[in-house]
């Protein structure tokens, strides 16, 4: 069973997707690469409670991350994509709350070469489980906050939510 939700958030509605209650996509309305196959009325806000106990989970769980009470999340996920991207998604979970690493240091930490950077980024941006898998925690090489499929000052307002190590340098102050 598949199922779809969509919530409020501080940084604008949140499309919830869930299969056989495993999280499978968080989503920012609108944002870069959003589900095609979304339909139009899965997209508006409803008062009903979800179905599905990962989707539940999942809203308590960023509710609580937006309200500051939460640095980590326990919700069951699944992620599809290629092999490729599925490492890539792994590493970003590693990334500690309040940590920033770059792209080109996931390339070195996927056993890859600096140029590898650029493929490091393109996945990262297709990660469909938004903040529960922090693809917002990487950044330029330079510091610079860049590409971040739900837009760059959603990026900018999560890491500054995290604070942590490395704030400075990325200009949220």
């Amino acid at each position: 069973m598949i199922e779809c939700h969509v919530g409020p958030s501080p940084l604008g509605h949140i499309l919830y997707r869930a299969e056989h209650d495993a999280l499978t996509g968080l989503f920012f309305i609108g944002q870069k690469h959003f589900p095609a196959h979304v339909h139009e009325h899965e997209q508006t806000l409803s008062d009903a409670p979800p179905v599905s106990r990962a989707i539940a989970a999942a809203r308590e769980q960023i509710a609580d991350y937006f309200a500051g009470q939460r640095a980590s999340f326990d919700v069951p996920i699944r992620l599809g994509g290629t092999e490729f991207q599925r490492r890539v998604w792994e590493l970003l979970q590693q990334i500690p709350f309040g940590d920033a690493w770059t792209y080109g240091d996931l390339a070195r930490r996927l056993g890859l070469p600096p140029g590898a950077a650029r493929a490091v980024g393109g996945a990262n941006g297709r990660n469909p489980v938004a903040i529960i898998v922090p693809c917002h925690r990487v950044i330029g090489g330079d510091g610079e906050l860049t590409g971040y499929a739900g837009g760059v000052e959603r990026k900018r307002h999560l890491l500054t939510l995290e604070g942590g190590p490395g704030r400075e340098q990325l200009g949220l102050f």
